[in-house]
């Protein structure tokens, strides 16, 4: 059915589109599918970039591939009396459409007016322009919200990555803070053990110093005793052996020891002593007349 650039596959009860055969015939820049069973047609059709003109009408499409504004080569476009609701973003990039053909298609209010009736050459052209503006807009507007939604998940991002690093220096700060306090902490208990060090060894210090010392020196200052003189201490000694003369004599003459050898002794020197002393006169008046 080809004949020149023109391929005619019309009226052959087609469910799907024999993509694979249409693309070993480059030459067919002009395709006629219409009034067929076509329900959707599969996403590698839109590899049939050398199309110019073609010609869906009469089948039962819902919607066309999302890609199909690859097909930059089309010129003519006829779609009447599908099952279209709307057309692919992609649509507006058919850049060279000159023809466009929407009738009798469910179409959305918007795009139904925009498209308007198709009625003749001049409607269909100018419908042709008129949805390609309007798809560029969708297109346009849909590029806005990505590059927002783009730009609100770098922001996203960017508050993200802010609170992350403000997080990461809280704790930097919080370990260094806590460094600082460990080390204050280490620092104190060294001056600590260090003064407590050096207390004992002034005790032992001290201590020692004290054990060194003569006992007396603890003992409070007493006021200098006055050194006796010479004949006092004389004197002293004299009535002392005097004293212990008269008791050992006193013992020796009342009491029972008179008769020990010590006491005959002492005795027998005193006899004598009063003897000899009673040949002197002086002496021997003062004995009488203490007699």
């Amino acid at each position: 059915k080809l004949d020149g650039n023109e391929l005619d596959l019309s009226l052959c009860d087609l469910n799907e589109v024999p993509v694979r055969e249409l693309a070993a015939l480059p030459k067919a820049t002009v395709l006629d599918l219409s009034c067929n069973n076509l329900i959707s047609l599969p996403s590698d059709f839109c590899s049939l970039m050398h199309l110019v003109k073609l010609d869906l009408s009469k089948n039962r499409l819902q919607q066309l591939p999302l890609d199909f504004g690859r097909l930059v080569n089309l010129q003519h476009l006829d779609l009447l009396n599908n099952r279209l609701v709307t057309l692919p973003v992609s649509f507006a990039q058919l850049k060279n459409l000159k023809w466009l053909d929407l009738k009798d298609n469910p179409l959305d209010p918007v795009l139904a007016k925009v498209a308007g009736d198709c009625l003749d050459e001049k409607q269909c052209k100018q419908a042709a322009v008129k949805v390609l503006q309007h798809m560029k807009a969708i297109q346009s507007e849909q590029d806005r919200q990505r590059q927002r939604k783009l730009q609100a998940e770098r922001e996203m991002e960017k508050k993200r990555e802010a609170e992350q690093r403000a997080k990461e220096a809280q704790e930097r700060e919080l370990r260094k803070r806590e460094k600082a306090e460990e080390k204050e902490r280490r620092r104190r208990e060294y001056d600590a053990q260090k003064a407590a060090k050096q207390e004992m060894e002034k005790k032992t210090k001290k201590e020692t110093v004290h054990t060194r010392k003569p006992a007396s020196s603890s003992r409070p200052p007493q006021p200098p005793r006055q050194k006796p003189s010479w004949s006092r201490s004389v004197l002293r000694v004299l009535l002392f052996v005097l004293f212990c003369i008269l008791c050992t004599l006193a013992a020796c003459k009342l009491t029972e020891l008179q008769h020990q050898p010590l006491c005959v002794s002492v005795n027998t020197l005193y006899e004598d002593v009063v003897a000899a002393l009673q040949n002197h006169k002086t002496l021997q008046n003062m004995l009488q007349h203490n007699s």
